[in-house]
């Protein structure tokens, strides 16, 4: 990881080192130009693997131009013999002279301007070994891919807090879909071996920026729930893990089981429910709870909505976050960034199907539809003949 200057540093004078990644970068760009018939053995790759702009620019210009011809091939091999030995003139006299250098200069310069010969002399002197070109390119892409799903995952993240979207739950489902395609296809390059799970510790999940207001909307359903407890059988797309509270979610977990039960639910049944389940602590005050579970109700479902959109967004943060910190740790291996992906994603993907469950509308149950068949319709029977029939004799 780049090196974090202390507050007492000069930034002018301190040097960030470059990741590992980057001497891959040079070691591959170094083989290419050393040996451009090497490109062939590392396809698969782009400029945009690459980390910088200069290295971009050089692979770009070393893949439109064809490789030196066999009248070429032999000053080629023999500059750059001479580029290795101590008694070689200057970089840019040697690079003048070598006529395919000279195109993929100034090719790399029409995207990258400051380029000099210098510089191509640097990346194939720090090549070790040109014939490790595809172990070289094999870094380069696996960096590649942690950066794109360091992306995808801090866009997830994004869109899971962004309040000016119109439609935000739906938007944070599609960036998540996103996400997931950008794990297919790392995974298409790195298949995941079993049981290589990242041994990052998961981060912790985010406060809800609202607080206040979705205690206050759970405590509307808690009340709304103990007095109307038939509108539970509804919803069960809503389950404990939505609630932002630990004592919501319990008390949550009390008005289900007490449902399921057929048991009488009011107030105090709810309330010694908690006690019996250990939810209450001893900062919980139960002549408080009592007195939010008896406010007036209003419409569970719409509430429970609500709760359950707040859930999936605060998912889809955190699920981003995850991600990010796979990627943020750099032992971890793309096969492992894979499989965590996938089982962060999962989550989200399980709370994805309540939250259709929760707005698509239920088709009629078979009762309702034989209920619907079996009332007599409005107005009178039709009386005429039905088209095409036979008249029997």
């Amino acid at each position: 990881m780049p090196h974090a200057p202390h507050p007492d540093e000069d930034s002018l004078l301190t040097v960030t080192p470059w990741p590992p990644v980057y001497y891959a970068e040079q070691a591959l760009l170094g083989a290419l130009l050393s040996d451009p018939q090497r490109l062939a053995d590392v396809a698969g790759i782009g400029p945009e693997a690459f980390s910088t702009a200069a290295h971009a620019a050089v692979f770009a210009a070393i893949r439109a131009l064809p490789a030196p011809g066999p009248a070429e091939a032999g000053d080629h091999a023999a500059a750059l013999a001479a580029l290795r030995t101590k008694s070689a003139p200057a970089p840019a006299e040697q690079t003048k002279h070598i006529a395919w250098l000279d195109r993929v200069l100034a090719a790399a310069r029409e995207r990258a301007r400051g380029l000099t010969a210098a510089h191509l002399h640097g990346l194939i002197s720090a090549c070790p070994d040109p014939r490790h070109a595809p172990a070289y390119a094999r870094i380069v892409v696996a960096e590649y891919a942690r950066r794109r799903l360091r992306t995808a995952a801090r866009h997830l993240m994004h869109t899971a807090r962004d309040a000016s979207l119109p439609h935000p739950v739906p938007n944070a489902l599609a960036a998540a879909d996103a996400l997931a395609a950008v794990v297919d296809d790392v995974a298409a390059a790195f298949p995941p071996h079993s049981g290589s799970l990242p041994r990052t510790p998961a981060p912790p999940p985010a406060p809800p920026h609202d607080g206040e207001e979705a205690a206050q909307e759970e405590r509307l359903l808690l009340a709304t729930a103990t007095a109307r407890p038939a509108d539970i059988e509804k919803m069960r797309w809503l389950t404990a893990q939505d609630f932002t509270r630990p004592l919501h979610a319990g008390l949550w977990q009390c008005l289900t089981a007490l449902v399921r039960r057929r048991a009488p639910v009011d107030p105090v049944t709810v309330l010694w429910q908690a006690q019996q389940r250990g939810v209450l602590s001893s900062t919980d005050d139960p002549k408080e709870l009592l007195g939010f579970l008896a406010e007036p109700d209003v419409s569970a479902p719409c509430l429970g909505e609500r709760i359950l959109h707040r859930a999936v967004l605060a998912t889809a943060h955190h699920t981003g976050h995850r991600i990010e910190a796979f990627t943020d740790d750099p032992a971890n291996t793309p096969y492992q960034l894979i499989v965590g992906s996938r089982r962060a994603l999962a989550d989200l993907t399980a709370l994805r199907t309540r939250w259709h469950q929760a707005t698509t509308p239920q088709p009629a149950t078979r009762s309702a539809r034989r209920r619907a068949k079996a009332a007599p319709r409005a107005g009178p029977q039709p009386t005429t003949t039905p088209p095409f029939s036979r008249i029997t004799r």
